[in-house]
Order: structure tokens, then sequence, then C-alpha cells
């Protein structure tokens, strides 16, 4: 389980693939890559989630941390899982999917927005929280979270990218999660592979700035 986790801790990015169909996953996987980002999950709101799950995992093994996104109940979960899922993510606090996480050995990131939400999801076994939607409160929000709640591993998601990652990982966040600023339907549907790499590596230097405190 700790595999996962420790590329989050260690390149503090996850990137958010959420599209019509799937039919690409590998391309866009491996532009990710090229662009220093290894942790990609493929949200369920798309066609073919599980068939691009398998596929990426089969194609680039080990170089990739291949997850599911949008994950609302059990089945969905075991089912991603089953197709090579290697972590799963939440939009809300769900205790019985965490727990069916925790049993298959799956790390989680399960969604939250309040305290109580995220103290919650912690205490259910969820190896980190996503705080969802992030824009909600900005920076400051997730500053006000950890100030009484330190030991929560909060990984922001919803209205993040390269211009303001910073000031996130700056916050305490322990990584971010980065979507639709990084890989739109357009960029895929022309191909245009070097665009993405060319947004994950934006992402990737303001991450490491932040990590330097380079101004």
């Amino acid at each position: 389980m700790s595999t996962v986790i420790d590329a989050i801790l260690a390149t503090k990015i996850v990137a958010i693939v959420r599209l019509e169909r799937y039919d690409r996953a590998v391309e866009i996987t491996r532009a990710l890559l090229a662009g220093g980002i290894s942790v990609v999950e493929f949200t369920l709101t798309g066609a073919g989630a599980y068939e691009a799950i398998a596929a990426t995992r089969a194609a680039l093994g080990d170089a990739a941390h291949i997850g599911v996104g949008t994950v609302l109940n059990v089945d969905t979960a075991e089912a991603a899982i089953d197709a090579g899922a290697q972590f799963v993510v939440t939009p809300t606090t769900s205790p019985a999917v965490i727990r069916a996480c925790v049993a298959r050995g799956t790390p989680i990131l399960s969604g939250a927005l309040t305290p109580t939400e995220a103290l919650t999801a912690h205490e259910a076994g969820a190896s980190m929280v996503k705080l969802f939607p992030a824009r909600f409160g900005g920076p400051q929000y997730l500053r006000d979270i950890l100030a009484p709640l330190p030991f929560l591993r909060i990984v922001p998601t919803g209205g993040v990218g390269a211009e303001n990652a910073r000031a996130y990982i700056d916050a305490g966040a322990v990584a971010v999660g980065i979507g639709g600023s990084l890989i739109t339907a357009q960029a895929v549907a022309q191909a245009d592979w070097g665009r993405i790499t060319a947004g994950a590596r934006a992402v990737v230097e303001a991450i490491k700035a932040a990590t330097l405190g380079v101004e």
C-alpha cells in the first residue's frame, strides 16, 4: 500500500483525468510522465475508465501509479481495484467505501470539505483526505483545518493549477490534485501530447519551488 502513498508524498501531485472517453489513456499518461507526473487518476464520470486503468497498468507497469476517481459506492471501488486501480479517490466522505478499500489493502483519498468530514475520513482509515472543492475556501481554509488537526494528510483538489499549487503546499497540503487545467479534451482530441507534458512540467516546477522555498 505504501508505494502509491510514497509516490504522492514525493511528487506532491495527483493528475486527474476527467474526459468523456478514455481511449487515449496510455498516451495521456505517457505525456504526464514525460512532464514529471507519475500519479494519475481516471474518474468514473467518463466511459471506459476500468479499461483505461487496465490498459495503462499493462503498458506502463511500475513507471506510473494509476488510480480511479469519483468513486461513490463499494461496488465501483471493488470493480476498479479488480481492474488494477492502485488507489481510490472519492468526492465525498463514505466510511463504507473507505472500509472496503482498507480491506483490499488499497490506499484511498477520501473527499471531505469540513473538519468533521476530514476527521471522520481519517478515523475510518483513509490514507489521505482530499479537500474538495478546494476553491471553496482556498489555502487559508486549509490552514484553518490543519491548525487543530495537524496530523491530517490533505490533498486539495478543485480549482488547483500551476498558478496556485505553491500556495496550497505552503499552507500545509501534502500534495495537490490537478485536473482540468492539466488535461483538456481539446489537447487530447488534437493528440497534442506536448501541451500536456508542458503543463505537467509547469506544475512540477511550481511544486519544486514551494518545496525548496524559492521566491
